[in-house]
């Protein structure tokens, strides 16, 4: 997938944006296995319930059949480019075959860009890996339960 198809759909989704309150629209498109999937933020007067466009994209990529993201493109209106809030960078991450080969790209309606990797953006993140590597964890060969077990 092209990046600059990705940065175009990214901006486009961003007017799609359903953000009355914040007035912060945000796009995201995602590539996957050759295809794209977009998302924007959907906003809720119950301020906790809003989605973001980054956990939207995802979702529908997920629903898609997706289970490995290439490449993120994320639009705000923010100068320089806003990057991803902590909830979405770890939904990422859960979807990332290399944290550090993930391109995240940045950009904004007025051409601005920045191009960071997910382990720029979320460099100790919590991978699934260390589920099965915790003491008495599943897939633990320890027999303790932990600390002091």
């Amino acid at each position: 997938m092209k990046v600059e198809e990705l940065v175009a759909r990214a901006l486009e989704a961003q007017k799609r944006a359903y953000a009355p309150y914040s007035r912060y629209p945000v796009g995201c498109a995602l590539s996957a296995g050759g295809a794209v999937h977009e998302g924007a933020n959907v906003e809720n007067s119950s301020y906790g319930l809003a989605l973001c466009a980054e956990r939207s994209a995802v979702a529908r990529a997920v629903f898609a059949g997706a289970r490995v993201l290439d490449a993120v493109v994320v639009a705000t209106d923010s100068s320089p480019p806003a990057a991803p809030c902590g909830m979405c960078l770890q939904t990422l991450s859960e979807f990332a075959g290399d944290p550090a080969a993930m391109r995240i790209i940045l950009v904004n309606p007025a051409g601005e860009r920045r191009e960071l990797s997910l382990v720029d953006l979320l460099p100790h993140g919590f991978r699934r890996e260390q589920l099965t590597t915790r003491p008495g964890g599943p897939g633990s060969t320890s027999g303790t339960s932990g600390a002091g077990g």
